[in-house]
């Protein structure tokens, strides 16, 4: 997850403002740029997640970390609109996207009953990566331009992650003659165990063991909670990004300075990582559903909160509440899909909500530009998008009150 942040928001923006003065043009240009080449990039990854049902995690992931590496180096490259645009497309759809389809993916298909635990752990490679890499990008940024640092984030993504996905990504523990969590197998009626060709991921096809549960993905988006799930992430991602992208111009127009706004990574990334964990232990005890409505009321009161941000002090009080939201984020939606429609589809289910998830990102920083543009500042936009969080978490709490969907899930509302 560490190897996603030169696609995300929280690494993206750190290049925003040097992008602007070198290629001349504006801060709304470029916004929905952004914008239209995470919904492009996201078209693909349903495909991403049906390949992945097919033929398990470890292919893909040395396929996307490749394009993704080449990308990072093609962003050295970029001399206007329109490569700038190909470069948003290829890292929002191949990191922001693919990459972390495949690594939720992968930790979902060998977890059930710790699933949250183990999601709250994947977190902490975001959760790190936010934290420690902004301030040494940023430096690399003022030293050896922001063209050269992308080049230098191509590298490290390849030499890290190449050997890494070949060595350690796998299939469905089934495929091995194992179980989730470490579980004693099923009894074999035929009294046999699984063979080296059946065990070898080269083979042709990926072929999910009869027991494993799960909605295929058009039983998952009949369902309301799948809608609400996706709505929940579109919100809170989309909004997020929006944040993160324009984080110091926000922070900017409240009185706070780059050096003092650039503090912010420093709580988030901490606190990203320990509501990561903390949060997935709730998820094991927990509906996801109830925990997302949690999430949404703490991410309204921090939209209506941010205009008052005027002081060093309170960017550091910014950021824990951000991390938290983050963490809490994460560990919920990166288990729910499991947890409600099981494994056997996942990928292809993940697939579905992930290109919402990305294409909802996209929302947020043109939505968020209209502040200056229109109203002369952030606020008004801020306030008036409060009630959106506010309003979905009511829905959640609904769907747990009345227990939607009940005859369709795979999970018991409650778990054990």
């Amino acid at each position: 997850m560490a190897a996603t942040l030169p696609a995300q928001t929280a690494g993206v923006s750190l290049f925003i403002d040097a992008m602007i003065a070198d290629l001349g043009l504006s801060r709304t240009t470029v916004s929905w740029m952004y914008t239209v080449a995470t919904v492009a990039g996201a078209s693909a990854l349903p495909l991403v997640g049906r390949f992945m049902d097919r033929f398990g995690p470890r292919r893909a992931v040395l396929i996307v970390t490749t394009l993704l590496a080449l990308t990072c180096a093609g962003m050295g490259y970029v001399g206007g609109w329109v490569t700038l645009l190909l470069g948003f497309l290829l890292l929002r759809g191949l990191g922001q996207g693919a990459l972390g389809l495949v690594n939720n993916h992968a930790v979902n298909l060998w977890f059930e009953r710790r699933r949250g635990v183990a999601i709250g752990i994947l977190g902490l490679g975001m959760a790190g990566a936010t934290a420690l890499f902004p301030p040494l990008i940023n430096d690399l940024i003022e030293l050896h331009g922001w063209r050269m640092t992308y080049l230098l984030m191509g590298a490290a993504v390849a030499a890290v992650m190449l050997p890494l996905g070949l060595l350690f990504y796998r299939a469905a523990p089934e495929r091995f003659g194992l179980q989730p969590d470490g579980a004693d197998p099923p009894d074999d009626p035929t009294g046999d165990t699984a063979s080296e060709s059946t065990a070898s991921e080269s083979t042709a096809s990926y072929i999910t063991a009869s027991y494993i549960e799960g909605l295929t993905v058009d039983e998952a988006r009949r369902t309301w909670t799948f809608w609400l799930i996706t709505a929940g992430g579109v919100c809170t991602a989309g909004l997020g990004t929006g944040l993160l992208f324009h984080h110091f111009s926000i922070l900017g127009g409240n009185g706070i300075g780059r050096d003092a706004a650039a503090l912010l990574f420093v709580p988030l990334g901490v606190l990203t990582a320990g509501s990561n964990l903390g949060s997935g232990w709730l998820v094991d005890h927990f509906s996801p559903r109830r925990l997302l409505g949690i999430l949404l009321v703490l991410f309204g009161a921090m939209l209506a909160a941010i205009p008052l941000v005027t002081a060093p002090a309170l960017v550091w009080a910014y950021g824990i509440v951000f991390g938290v939201a983050q963490g809490m984020q994460g560990a919920i939606l990166g288990s729910a899909y499991a947890y409600y429609f099981g494994r056997a589809h996942h990928g292809a289910v993940r697939g579905l909500a992930t290109t919402v998830f990305v294409g909802g990102t996209a929302i947020g920083p043109p939505l968020l530009a209209l502040g200056p543009d229109w109203f002369g500042g952030y606020a008004p936009v801020l306030w008036g998008l409060t009630p959106l969080p506010l309003g979905l978490a009511a829905a959640a709490f609904a769907a747990e009150a009345f227990d939607w969907d009940a005859e369709h899930l795979v999970a018991e509302t409650e778990p054990a």
